[in-house]
């Protein structure tokens, strides 16, 4: 393994489901645990003291939930974790809060060892991780609250228009489709749609690609 470790915060009011989790994360070489919560407050004091790369939360928990501990977190300025919320409750009202709240990422406990890692992996590096299924349901729950006619393109002042290559790429973003796929479909290199994907990024000043889908979604800009 080169370079530091990816350092992990668990937040998971089960001890058994964070052993679970250290175990599944630690086994990739790559992941460090530094710290585990049980509640959300500890959760948010342990990621101000820690300042892991990652904080997987859970969200049902004593004392604060998980969705209140995640909003906590992304707003500190201090605090440069990303959030990946791991539960057990497939939710339409957890998913959209856990994204509004900021989170990375959001992923059923039910899922494979592999995926986990996959999550914390890409949420550290600085992208979101949701399965296509997830990203969809982003997209129809904002499409069922828009108009039947196509909402205008409008770019809201003080966003700095994007490019013709820019603004294909956010709508296949906004498709739920990968930086491979968009890759193909665009004839292109991966590295030159993470780089589209990057600026787009920057100049919607959205957190990552889910908040960039629910920004095109919202402003019409997909």
């Amino acid at each position: 393994m080169t370079g530091s470790p990816i350092r992990v915060l668990l937040v998971d009011d089960h001890a058994v489901m964070r052993a679970g989790f250290r175990m599944i994360l630690e086994a990739a070489g790559d992941i460090a645990i530094v710290g585990e919560a049980a509640t959300g407050v500890e959760g948010v004091a342990a990621a101000s003291a820690l300042h892991p790369d990652v904080v997987c939360m859970d969200v049902q928990m004593p004392d604060m939930d998980g969705l209140e501990a995640t909003r906590r977190i992304v707003a500190d300025p201090a605090i440069a974790a990303a959030v990946v919320v791991v539960t057990t409750f497939d939710r339409d009202d957890y998913l959209f809060s856990a994204l509004s709240a900021g989170a990375s990422g959001f992923l059923l406990k039910n899922a494979g060892p592999e995926e986990l890692v996959s999550a914390v992996r890409v949420a550290a590096a600085g992208d979101a991780l949701l399965a296509p299924e997830v990203t969809r349901r982003v997209i129809a729950r904002f499409a069922d609250a828009e108009p039947s006619a196509p909402a205008p393109r409008v770019v809201p002042a003080g966003v700095p228009e994007l490019t013709e290559r820019e603004d294909e790429v956010l709508r296949l973003v906004a498709q739920a489709l990968s930086n491979a796929e968009i890759a193909e479909r665009l004839y292109i290199g991966e590295a030159t749609v993470k780089t589209h994907v990057s600026n787009v990024l920057q100049k919607l000043g959205a957190r990552d690609r889910v908040a960039a889908v629910v920004y095109a979604h919202r402003h019409g800009l997909a």
